[in-house]
């Protein structure tokens, strides 16, 4: 698995981090269609918001962390549960950032969408995927080979990770060998992927606030 470090981004380059080298927006959207880079979401002291119509994974897995960004005071420690899968694909995903009080111009938001589609392969897929998630809502849920109170270091598929996050690897964990959510709603602090591939990406800057949901 490739390792991740995911920190915090200031305004200028709030929105998708990606390797130091890839330096164009139009080249960093063809290589995540492409499934070519590795992908890392984060916000510096913002959460975000994900929707999907439908996420299938297997090799799940989640435990509790406490999500640490760049600033230095108690406001920058963001408790968590990580859900990992170890492959991924989601129909219609959409994730957004508000960035309130912008100098000179006010609220603005970020909005990515992709994988808007019944075919299954022009839908969102991602491998080694982490979202380590504040709050989850789903319509429904469905765990297929369950195993609830592992102990968080034992989790194999994905192990746990590294980075800007704190976990105790003797607390609790669960996984499964394979997931179906359906409707699902997250507020989350921090994504990142061994691979992404978003088909049909979309990537806009709108002004004021159009969450995803």
């Amino acid at each position: 698995m490739e390792s991740q470090v995911r920190g915090g981004t200031r305004w200028k380059r709030f929105a998708v981090v990606m390797v130091p080298s890839v330096a164009a927006t139009a080249c960093i959207g063809v290589a995540l269609a492409q499934g070519a880079l590795a992908a890392s979401f984060s916000v510096s002291g913002q959460s975000f918001k994900v929707r999907a119509d439908y996420i299938e994974g297997t090799g799940f897995s989640q435990y509790g962390a406490v999500d640490m960004d760049d600033s230095k005071s108690e406001k920058g420690t963001h408790p968590v549960a990580v859900s990992a899968f170890s492959d991924a694909r989601i129909q219609n995903m959409c994730q957004s950032v508000v960035t309130p009080k912008i100098p000179f111009f006010g609220t603005a938001t970020l909005v990515l969408s992709a994988g808007d589609s019944a075919d299954k392969d022009k839908q969102v897929t991602a491998k080694n995927l982490y979202i380590d998630v504040e709050r989850l809502e789903a319509e429904k849920a469905v765990f297929g080979g369950m195993n609830i109170g592992v102990a968080a270091k034992s989790l194999d598929n994905p192990p746990m990770k590294g980075g800007k996050e704190l976990s105790d690897p003797n607390g609790f964990g669960q996984d499964a060998d394979h997931v179906d959510l359906y409707g699902v709603k997250q507020t989350a602090w921090a994504t990142t992927a061994g691979t992404f591939t978003l088909p049909g990406l979309s990537m806009k800057v709108l002004t004021g606030t159009h969450e995803c949901y």
